[in-house]
């Protein structure tokens, strides 16, 4: 099982949408995109911006999403 859940996970992604907006993140599949995408940058030489085993990027990807210490951009907001 996952610590934290993907059902936690998307709680703190969407924590900052006011109420009636569109939460950012409604699926599973953008939480594994997000976290697989900043496991790469670990792998590829990116500081990780938490404390961790460095041998499991994905963990520490996982576990800076959930401290907020990532954030998951919506369309509107990448361009």
């Amino acid at each position: 099982m996952l610590h934290p859940s993907y059902s936690d996970l998307m709680q703190v992604v969407n924590s900052e949408v006011e109420q009636g907006e569109a939460p950012v993140v409604n699926s599973r599949y953008s939480i594994v995109m997000a976290t697989s995408k900043r496991a790469r940058q670990i792998i590829s030489g990116d500081e990780p911006l938490v404390n961790g085993d460095p041998t499991k990027p994905l963990s520490l990807a996982v576990e800076e999403l959930n401290q907020g210490k990532i954030k998951i951009l919506s369309d509107e907001e990448e361009v």
